[in-house]
Parts: structure tokens; sequence; C-alpha cells
């Protein structure tokens, strides 16, 4: 009885071996199965070269409303949210001590012109008996130094009037500050619009003397906004007033909005080195769901290919076991005349040759990214694709233009449509190429 159990374990034991050897020696390379791969069909399909970039919406106009006099704050007559008119209060200082002021510059009017009228009374007594003094002296009943006396008492009354009504003047003038103070202890709004920020409470002091404060401040138009982006240097160029934009913000996902860019403004934005350009979007907002703040996430369609010849960009990256010598491209020429490394327009790189693990950056980065890599303009590239004949792999020369980041153009070459062309290989890790190739990842 012993001896069948053992004779069975040994028997079990030489069966989990063979399988284990069985299994070693069909993962081993060289063994007698051919390589398999993956292969994708080269198609007609559309290709589209967008820039992806972020940004922040804002009302057209933003007018912050301040107060031009320093007091308390006595009452408060709209809030957030609150729609306003041009000309209409929004708020009140304490105007007390205004008033008291306007008060106190009638009071210097009135001194000022009942001093005007004393001293014109006394200038025309003085006129008078200048006149007399002359008409004596004539006869000579008085010495001419009495009669020029006379005439320069005059002259100086005259001269006192014009002084006083030149105060009089000033005290207006103190007067209608006074008065216009008073009036600046109501504040009205300078537009039409809707208060999106209020900064002040009832009770609370604002203080003018240096600059004045901010108490409200109010969008003139929420139906009309603008996004803000940061577009890359590299991006810019691409870009042209008039062209359509698609965005999305995190409060409607899914959800996508359009506009056209107005302006690109020249003035450079520097943020770690990394330089950036404001495009200015115009986008109608008839229904209020955009608000100021929003984060926008913009797509810009800079150009399209339609029924064209595609393949995935993991195609031209495929090389097979032992395609030693052969880079991204077809040998050293890869890139064109010149050696050029592959570029689009602006210097950009092919979005198939570019860091596998670049993820949607953020704001202020060289690159930001929406759905995807970022397209670069179509330039015409020498390429090589491999496609599977028989289980065996095959080479076509071709040319590329526009790609998307997944897929791309094939503008012309050996490549015929509906054949199968490989993106892998069975058991190949898809983060590394083949001999001499940098890692890769399948869009």
């Amino acid at each position: 009885m012993i001896k069948q159990l053992t004779r069975g374990r040994l028997i079990t034991l030489a069966a989990t071996v063979l399988v284990v050897l069985f299994f070693l020696y069909r993962c081993t390379p060289g063994g007698d199965s051919a390589p398999e791969y993956q292969t994708a069909v080269a198609e007609l399909g559309n290709v589209v070269s967008r820039v992806s970039t972020s940004g922040s919406l804002q009302a057209v106009v933003t007018v912050d409303v301040g107060s031009q006099v320093s007091g308390r704050i006595q009452e408060l007559f709209a809030d957030f949210n609150s729609p306003v008119k041009k000309g209409q209060r929004i708020a009140k200082i304490d105007p007390a001590l205004f008033q008291a002021a306007l008060v106190s510059a009638e009071a210097n009017v009135a001194a000022a012109s009942a001093n005007v009228t004393r001293l014109t009374v006394a200038a025309e007594d003085a006129e008078r008996q200048a006149r007399r003094a002359s008409e004596v002296y004539e006869q000579r009943l008085i010495s001419e130094t009495e009669r020029d006396t006379a005439v320069a008492n005059a002259r100086a009354a005259r001269a006192s009037v014009e002084q006083a009504r030149s105060q009089v003047a000033q005290a207006r003038a103190a007067l209608e500050t006074a008065r216009t103070n008073l009036r600046y202890t109501d504040i009205v709004s300078p537009t039409d619009g809707v208060v999106i920020s209020r900064a002040v409470n009832v009770g609370q002091t604002v203080a003018a003397s240096l600059s004045a404060p901010v108490i409200f401040t109010i969008a003139q138009d929420l139906k009309q906004m603008e996004v803000h982006t940061n577009v890359a240097e590299s991006d810019i160029g691409r870009l042209n007033p008039g062209m359509r934009v698609t965005f999305t913000v995190d409060a409607y996902p899914g959800e996508p909005f359009r506009g056209a860019i107005r302006d690109i403004r020249n003035a450079p934005q520097v943020v770690q080195n990394v330089v950036t350009y404001d495009a200015v979007i115009d986008v109608a907002n008839p229904d209020l769901k955009l608000k100021p703040g929003m984060t926008a996430t913009v797509s810009v369609v800079t150009d399209r290919r339609s029924d064209v010849l595609t393949v995935p960009n993991a195609a031209l990256r495929f090389r097979p076991e032992g395609a030693a010598g052969l880079g991204p491209g077809p040998g050293p020429n890869a890139a064109g005349a010149g050696g050029q490394r592959e570029r689009g327009q602006g210097g950009q790189r092919n979005p198939d040759q570019r860091n596998p693990d670049n993820r949607n950056r953020g704001e202020g980065t060289p690159r930001n990214r929406g759905d995807g890599e970022e397209a670069g303009p179509p330039p015409v590239l020498k390429r090589t694709v491999y496609v599977l004949v028989d289980g065996k792999p095959q080479v076509r020369e071709v040319t590329t233009g526009l790609s998307d980041g997944r897929i791309t153009e094939i503008t012309g070459g050996e490549l015929k449509p509906g054949e199968n062309v490989i993106v892998t290989a069975a058991g190949q890790n898809p983060n590394q190429r083949g001999q001499g190739q940098r890692g890769f990842r399948i869009l």
C-alpha cells in the first residue's frame, strides 16, 4: 500500500515537471512557434490637428466701484448677484460731517458777499471824496497833496472791492466742493451690470485719503464673456483671430461651449522659464451658465484631413526583432533632407516621437493638452511601416502628413488601404522598442 502511494506521488511530480518544461519551451524565444503580431488595418479616415490649452472665464468689462470720500458705511442697497442700473444708488456713507461742512461753506459765502457790499459802499464814498477834492483844488482852496490823498484813497477802496469779490469766488468754490463731497456719500453704479463682489459691511469705515477703496465689483454684462488662455510659444503661430474654438468647464462635464478667438496679445507671460501668450476668446453666455473664474479646457482645430489613408502611430514606431540600426524612420534620413529631426512648423515635434509618459499638463506648462496628445502641423516625412503578409512582416516605405497624436495621415508610398500594419509583437513589452529604439506606447 505504501509503495503504491509513493509511486502515485512520483507520477504526479513527473507530470508536473513535464508540464512546466513544456510551457517554458513554448515561451522561450527561438522556439518552434512563429512570433505573433498585433495588427491594425490601414484605412481611410479623418485626421484633425488641434491646439489644446486651458484658461479662465472672465467678464468682458469689470468695474471696481469705490468711494471718493472717507466715512462710515451707513447703508448698503446692493449685494452679491444684485442686478444694478447705471446711476442707481448702491451704498450710502454717513453724511453728517459733510452736511456740516456744507453749512459752513454756505455761511462763508454769505460773509464774503456781505464784505463785498460793505467795501463797495466804502469805495463809492471814497470816489465822491476824490471828485470833491479835485473840484476844490481847481479853486485853489486845498493843497495838491490833499487832492492826491483823496484820489489814492478812492483807488484803494476800489481794489478792496475786487479783493472781496475774489474771496467770494473762493468761498463759492469751497461751497461747491462741500456739495460734491456730500453728493459722493451716495455711491452709485457707473454701469449696468451684476454685482459679483462686495468688500464692505454696514458700519465699516472706508478711508479714501490715499486711494479709493473698492466697495463693489460689477460685471457689466455676463451674457458676453471671454476666455483668457495661456498658449505655448510653439503653438501660438498656428492660431489666428477668427478661429472657432470649443471648450468645456468642470461645472458641465460633457457639454461643449463654443467661441471664437478675438485677439492674440503680444505681451509674453513667463512662468518658470516657460513662455506663453494670451489668446482671448469671445463667448456668448445667453443662459448665464458660465460664471467668472471658471476653468476652461480649450481645443482649437487648426487643420483637418478627410477621407485620407491613416495608420496608428504605433505602426510607425514598430520594428521587428533583429531590425538593428532602424530608428523612428528608414535609417539616418528619416527626417528628410539635411538630417533634421521630425518637427512641424514652429519647431514642434511630430506627435508620435514624444515622451510616452506625457500627460495632460496644467496651465502655464509648455504644452497643455486636452483630449490626448497635442497634434502638429502636417510635415511630409519619409517613414517605414511593416505589414503582415503570410505571417511575416514586410517593409513598406511611406510618407506621412498630418497627425492628431493617435493616428497619422499617409500621403504617399507603398502602403495600400486594407493592408494589416503591425503595431506590436506578442510578448514584446509595449513600453520598449526593438534593438536600438526608444520606448513607446500603443495609442
